[in-house]
């Protein structure tokens, strides 16, 4: 499923969040009929927890705690951790090289479908991986379906009812910095991790908020959204052929989805490791083009045939 800051920020229309909203209890009564006993998220971070002075691919959390921001759960989360540290093993074992990290922070993209869906961040154990898609330089794509599929190939040792769930917009261009772009503040933070004190997230968050003002108003240089490519990417995601998207270079992504359409490697990685359980079908289908959340909200639930 999608995030948005804007979610839990004044601004977009009560139709749209009442929409969203929709969309979100007929994959939260999904989850609610399957009752999962292990949750695993692979989620990208907006420079809360990880930053350029050191950026891994992919990492797994052996405990981790989200940061708070916008509106979202501030505290330790309830990581699996000897599993978490097995499936570290195992992903290495498989030839994908991951980190660890014994002291994750995880941001609203982890966190927020955690409490849309369960009503708590807290309610169910958790493995939290993190796939950057944000932070240039970027692997390949087909890198996070190898992932997925070794993580995937990890969990059917287990025994357990797993959720796997991915987290990211697809089309979007939200207004988050870049080396290139960051000035001397937002480097201090990007790359090393400053900390933003009460003042700044207020500003950050109002900064939000006119953004997404200016672009549902069409008074915004930031990319249009591309529902087209939107879809394009569902339906292959609906059809299991994952590995068509092994074509798309990140240059493809960027141009078309926009600089924060690399968020799909999570749903990547999350239907990779799904399909080692075999062929799958998707049960719950929801999109919808939200200029006011500048984002492509989608979500997807998806079950083994067999």
């Amino acid at each position: 499923m999608s995030h948005s800051p804007l979610l839990n920020l004044p601004g977009p229309p009560q139709d749209l969040l009442d929409d969203v909203d929709a969309g979100i209890a007929r994959a939260r009564d999904v989850v609610a009929d399957f009752d999962p006993d292990l949750v695993v998220t692979f989620a990208p971070d907006h420079y809360n927890g990880f930053f350029y002075k050191v950026m891994p691919p992919f990492c797994i959390g052996l405990e981790a705690d989200g940061v708070g921001d916008y509106g979202t759960y501030a505290g330790a989360l309830p990581v699996a951790k000897d599993l978490a540290a097995q499936c570290a093993d195992a992903v290495l074992d498989a030839g994908v090289d991951v980190a660890v990290s014994a002291s994750m922070d995880v941001d609203h993209g982890t966190v927020q479908p955690l409490e849309k869906l369960f009503g708590s961040a807290t309610s169910r154990p958790v493995i939290p991986i993190f796939v950057n898609a944000v932070a240039e330089p970027l692997g390949p794509l087909h890198r996070c379906r190898v992932l997925g599929s070794a993580v995937g190939e990890y969990l059917a040792t287990l025994g357990r009812r797993v959720l796997i769930l991915g987290s990211g917009g697809l089309s979007h261009s939200p207004p988050v910095p870049t080396l290139a772009t960051a000035a001397p503040a937002q480097l201090q933070r990007i790359v090393h991790g400053q900390p933003m004190t009460v003042e700044q997230r207020r500003a950050r968050q109002a900064q939000v908020i006119e953004a997404a003002r200016l672009f549902a108003g069409g008074a915004s240089d930031l990319q249009p959204l591309n529902p087209a490519w939107d879809q394009r990417f569902l339906g292959i995601v609906d059809s299991g052929h994952l590995a068509d998207l092994d074509r798309w270079s990140n240059t493809f992504v960027t141009r078309e989805g926009g600089s924060s359409a690399q968020e799909i490697r999570t749903w990547v990685a999350a239907f990779a490791a799904l399909a080692t359980a075999g062929p799958y079908q998707t049960t719950v289908r929801y999109y919808r083009q939200a200029d006011e959340l500048i984002a492509g909200f989608a979500i997807r639930t998806a079950v083994p045939i067999r």
